[in-house]
């Protein structure tokens, strides 16, 4: 049973991505500050696949003692999934400096690290799978979420670039874009905020966690053997 990393496992997207990938045969580690009821409960459900494991991400100099740990739990790790991050609203002229820096050190910086730690092991194992989780953000912006957009931009980024350094050792590295999906992160739209975008949407709806989460599973399959470098789209056509 291989190994998959999923961050910021205790809740929304992450949750989603957990769950799926526990009921068909992975051995899931959820990795969050704390634990939630929800994750609670899905780790009673499946026990045996799905694990949850504490770490404060935004503690840089803590990721490398945890991945070595794991490691020596676990074993190789196959998967891993980048998907904690924060997304506070706020215009940028007003913003103070220190949300800057804690949203730019959780959403990049941490993704970073941990994947530089995780990736090496990989390429001794000549085979993994990384998935970043971006956001349509980084390509349409919006407003009071430059700082956010930006982050997700830096993503991307990293995504194609590090498809390039490790491919030639069987490691594929992927982003998935979600648009606006309901999860913590956009609980502060109103109805009417959340029936706009699904008008403008070519499916005239919203898309879900598990959406993400199936598309996940995709990547992680032979079906995304050779899918690499690659920013994938999901958002019910939100950006068509």
């Amino acid at each position: 049973m291989r190994n998959v990393l999923v961050t910021g496992g205790s809740r929304g997207i992450g949750l989603a991505i957990a769950r799926r990938l526990a009921a068909i045969d992975y051995n899931v580690i959820a990795v969050a500050r704390r634990e939630s009821d929800e994750l609670r409960q899905a780790v009673q459900e499946v026990r045996e696949s799905l694990h949850f494991r504490a770490c404060d991400l935004s503690r840089i100099d803590a990721i490398p003692n945890f991945i070595r740990a794991l490691r020596g739990e676990f074993g190789a790790i196959y998967g891993l999934i980048n998907n904690a991050g924060i997304g506070p609203e706020g215009l940028l002229a007003t913003m103070h400096n220190s949300k800057i820096e804690a949203l730019i050190r959780l959403n990049v910086l941490s993704p970073v690290i941990l994947t530089k730690y995780v990736v090496r092991h990989m390429m001794a194992e000549g085979e993994g799978r990384i998935v970043n989780v971006s956001s349509i953000i980084a390509s349409t912006g919006y407003n009071g979420l430059s700082v956010y957009g930006a982050t997700k931009a830096a993503a991307n980024g990293f995504t194609r670039s590090l498809a390039r350094e490790v491919g030639k050792l069987g490691i594929t590295v992927n982003a998935i874009a979600p648009g606006f999906i309901d999860t913590d992160l956009t609980q502060a739209l109103t109805d009417e905020a959340r029936q706009r975008i699904a008008a403008r949407s070519a499916l005239r709806r919203l898309a879900e966690a598990d959406d993400v989460a199936r598309m996940v599973e995709y990547l992680l399959g032979e079906g995304g053997r050779n899918i690499t470098g690659a920013v994938l789209t999901i958002d019910a056509g939100n950006t068509a």
